[in-house]
């Protein structure tokens, strides 16, 4: 399994990122999928995850209700849509995936993509 994660950037305080991560699998719905982030000098830490079919979320609170992570299993993509960022959402973010029959497990990483949010 490769993950290709993409579209981060810089962008002002109440600014909106949207972020995908193309996977290279054959059956995307054999995974459950998520975001992680990292910021300088912290510990990698879960933004937000998805089932394999897409019909349960879950988010951390400091994202809830300006993030939102979605899936297209016939297209092979996850997306974070992040909207009123934060100077604290800066972090390196990287996309994840792990088989089905194990919750909360991700094996397979991207490499990670830059959001920046200036005040």
């Amino acid at each position: 399994v490769q993950l290709q994660a993409s579209g981060g950037g810089l962008v002002q305080t109440g600014g909106s990122l949207r972020l995908s991560c193309a996977a290279s699998v054959r059956a995307l719905s054999n995974y459950h999928m998520g975001w992680f982030r990292q910021a300088p000098g912290k510990e990698r830490l879960i933004v937000a995850s998805i089932n394999s079919g897409g019909g349960v979320t879950h988010y951390t609170d400091s994202v809830k209700g300006r993030f939102t992570i979605s899936r297209d299993n016939a297209k092979n993509v996850v997306s974070l849509q992040m909207n009123s960022l934060k100077p604290e959402d800066t972090a390196v973010y990287y996309c994840a995936a792990g088989w089905a029959t194990a919750p909360g497990k991700y094996e397979y990483w991207g490499q990670g993509t830059l959001v920046t949010v200036s005040s």
